[in-house]
C-alpha cells in the first residue's frame, strides 16, 4: 500500500519502468508484472510502453526476398532464336574449357546460319551493319558452345569479359559498333545485369580464312 492508502501501480506486462530515488536510477522489469517502489523523499518515475508488434518484429527479421534470375533458356524461345551446331574440339584447342566456376571460350569465327562462313573485311568488302550481323552469328555459335558443354544457359550467372576482333583496314575506326551485334545479343538472352561485361573491341590487318569477325568471351557459371 502506498502512503495515501491506494494500492501500487502495475504497469503491462514487458513495460520498462525507470525508477530515481535517493541519488540512484534503476530499471525494474517483471515477467508478470511491475510494481512500482515509492522510497521517502522525492522520486520520479518514467514508464515507457514498448509498441512493437510481433508481426512489425517478424517482418523486420525477416530476409529479403531474392530475385529470381530469368531464364536465358526460356529467352532464347521468345526471341525465336535457333542455335548452330557447337563448334567441336580439334588437335591442337578446345572449344570451351571450365575452370572453378569461369568458362573461358576459344575464339569463334563469323559464321552463317548455314555454317558459310562470313567474309571479307569491314569497311571495304562489307558494311557496319553487315559486320555487326556477322558478331551477332558469332554470338549464336558462342551461346551453342556454353549449352553443349552446360546442359544448359540458366547456369550462366553472368558474362565476364569478351574480346572482339574485327577483320578491318587501316584507319577504320567502327570496331565497337561491330561488335555491338555481340554484346546487344548476350544482353538480349541473360538481361543487361548478367549479359552486360567487361569488353575490348579492336581492329586487326586480317582473321583466319579471311573472315569478318572473330569473338573470345570469359563467363562466370554456376557449379
Amino acid at each position: 500500500m502506498t502512503k495515501d492508502g491506494s494500492p501500487p501501480s502495475v504497469a503491462n506486462r514487458g513495460s520498462p519502468i525507470r525508477h530515481s530515488g535517493f541519488g540512484h536510477s534503476f530499471v525494474i522489469r517483471h515477467s508478470s508484472f511491475v510494481i512500482v517502489l515509492l522510497a521517502a523523499g522525492c522520486i520520479s518515475v518514467d514508464v515507457t510502453r514498448e509498441t512493437r508488434t510481433a508481426s512489425s518484429a517478424a517482418q523486420a527479421t525477416a530476409p529479403a526476398n531474392k530475385a529470381v534470375a530469368p531464364s536465358a533458356e526460356a529467352r532464347l524461345t521468345e526471341l525465336g532464336l535457333k542455335l548452330p551446331e557447337a563448334n567441336k574440339p580439334s588437335a591442337t584447342l578446345t572449344p570451351i574449357v571450365i575452370v572453378g566456376n569461369l568458362a573461358f571460350v576459344s575464339g569463334h569465327t563469323s559464321r552463317a546460319a548455314d555454317g558459310k562462313a562470313i567474309t571479307g573485311r569491314v569497311g571495304e568488302e562489307l558494311t557496319v551493319a553487315q559486320g555487326k550481323d556477322a558478331a551477332r552469328q558469332v554470338g549464336l555459335s558462342v551461346l551453342a558452345t556454353l549449352r553443349n558443354e552446360l546442359g544448359s544457359l540458366d547456369r550462366v550467372k553472368r558474362v565476364v569479359k569478351t574480346l572482339g576482333m574485327v577483320n578491318s583496314p587501316a584507319g577504320f575506326k567502327e570496331q565497337p559498333q561491330v561488335i555491338n551485334g555481340f554484346s546487344e545479343l548476350l544482353i538480349e538472352v541473360f538481361g543487361k545485369e548478367r549479359g552486360l561485361g567487361a569488353r575490348s573491341a579492336v581492329g586487326v590487318a586480317s582473321l583466319p580464312g579471311n573472315v569478318a569477325v572473330e569473338i573470345e568471351a570469359i563467363f562466370e557459371i554456376e557449379r
